[in-house]
C-alpha cells in the first residue's frame, strides 16, 4: 500500500560502546579465526557494552548527540519510538528511560520490535504521527545490546553481532521532499529460523531453560541467508517500481548490515554499483536495530548524501520482518 507522507529526516547521529571485539579476539574464545569470519560475513570487528550497559544507554547517548546536532531542546520533544529486541526489562519500555534521561518531559514514547527491520518500521511509525499533524518533532531510535544475547561458543551466530545505537529526528516535510513511500511485511512461518526460545511467558525463565541455553540466539544461516536476498531485492525494486523510478535513480542504499554477502547479493539483482550502497558492517557487525541510522550516520559523516538525493533504505529480520522505505533527503 502506498502512502505519500509529510515527513522528513532532519538529523542523524549515533553511539556505539568504545569497547571493541577483533575477529583475533574471538579466535581466543571460540573456534575461529579472522579468515573465516571476514570471507563469510564481511565483520573486522564490533563494538560490545560493558556489563550493566543496556540498550537505554546506547539509545541515550545516541538521542542526545541528535539533540546536540539538530539544535533540538529536550522540552521540543513529541514522541520518542525506540526499536530494540533487547529492552533493558519487559517493562518499563526502553523508550521511557530514554525519556526520563534526556528530560523530555513533553514527549511520550514506546518500544517496537521488529528485530532488524525494528527501525525501519519505527520510523514509518514515527513518520505516521508526523503526517498526520499530531506531532512536529518525533526521535526514532534504533539499540540493541546483542552480547547480551549471544552464545560466545556458538561461532555461527557470535561473531555476527554488536552492539550500538542510531537516532533520526523526524520532522514535517514540503510536498516531494522527505519520505515518500514505504512498504513493509511479515512472514510469520519463518520464525522458526531466527529466533530466542527463553525469557517469554511461553517458557519464562527457570533453571531448565538456562541448563538448555534457551535465552540466546538461535538461527539456521541458510534459511535466512536465501530469504533475506530474494527479499530485500524484491521490496526495493517494488518501492522504486511503483514510485516511478529505477536503479539508476539512486543516489545510495542503506541496508541492513547483516552480512556482506547479503548486501551483495541484494545488490546484485537490484543492479546499482559498490558507491551506491552503505557497507560499514566491517566496523560494527550486526547491531540488529542500530544497523540502518548508524549507516545513515556513516554517510551523512562521509559526504556520500547531499540534499535531494533518492535513498532507500531496505532490512530483513526475525520473523520474518521487512521493512523498507524510499525518501528524498531533506538536509
Amino acid at each position: 500500500m502506498s502512502h505519500r507522507i509529510a515527513a522528513k529526516i532532519t538529523g542523524v547521529a549515533g553511539y556505539v560502546p568504545p569497547k571493541v571485539l577483533t575477529n583475533a579476539d574471538l579466535e581466543k574464545m571460540v573456534e575461529t579465526n579472522d579468515e573465516w569470519i571476514r570471507t563469510r560475513t564481511g565483520i573486522r570487528e564490533r563494538h560490545i557494552a560493558e556489563g550493566g550497559v543496556g540498550s537505554s544507554h546506547l539509545a541515550t547517548e545516541a538521542a542526545k548527540a541528535l539533540l546536540a546536532k539538530t539544535k533540538t531542546d529536550p522540552s521540543e520533544i513529541d514522541l520518542i519510538i525506540v526499536a530494540s529486541v533487547t529492552p533493558d526489562m519487559f517493562f518499563p519500555a526502553t523508550a521511557c528511560l530514554v525519556q526520563d534521561r534526556l528530560g523530555a518531559k513533553r514527549a511520550w514514547g514506546f518500544d517496537l520490535s521488529a528485530a532488524c527491520s525494528g527501525f525501519a518500521y519505527a520510523l514509518t511509525v514515527g513518520a505516521q504521527f508526523v503526517g498526520s499533524g499530531a506531532h512536529r518533532k518525533v526521535v526514532v531510535i534504533g539499540s540493541d545490546v546483542m552480547s547480551s544475547i549471544l552464545d560466545y561458543h556458538d561461532r555461527a551466530t557470535c561473531v555476527l553481532f554488536g552492539d550500538g545505537a542510531g537516532a533520526v529526528l523526524v520532522e514535517p516535510a514540503k510536498d516531494g521532499e522527505g519520505i515518500l513511500d514505504f512498504s513493509h511485511d511479515v512472514d510469520g512461518s519463518g520464525g522458526q529460523y531466527l529466533y530466542m526460545p527463553g525469557g517469554g511467558s511461553l517458557h519464562p525463565s527457570t533453571h531448565e531453560t538456562i541448563d538448555k541455553n534457551m535465552h540466546v540466539v538461535h538461527q539456521e544461516g541458510s534459511q535466512v541467508f536465501k530469504y533475506a536476498v530474494r527479499r530485500m531485492a524484491e521490496l526495493a525494486a517494488c518501492l522504486l517500481e511503483r514510485n516511478g523510478f529505477t536503479s539508476d535513480d539512486l543516489a545510495l542504499v542503506v541496508p541492513h548490515q547483516a552480512n556482506l554477502r547479503i548486501i551483495r547479493a541484494m545488490q546484485q539483482r537490484l543492479g546499482v554499483e559498490d558507491s551506491k550502497v552503505m557497507v560499514n558492517i566491517d566496523k560494527y557487525g550486526n547491531t540488529t536495530g542500530g544497523t540502518i541510522p548508524l549507516g545513515l550516520r556513516d554517510a551523512v559523516d562521509e559526504g556520500r548524501l547531499k540534499k535531494g538525493d533518492l535513498v532507500l533504505l531496505a532490512a530483513v529480520g526475525a520473523g520474518y520482518t521487512t521493512g523498507g522505505l524510499l525518501m528524498r533527503w531533506a538536509y
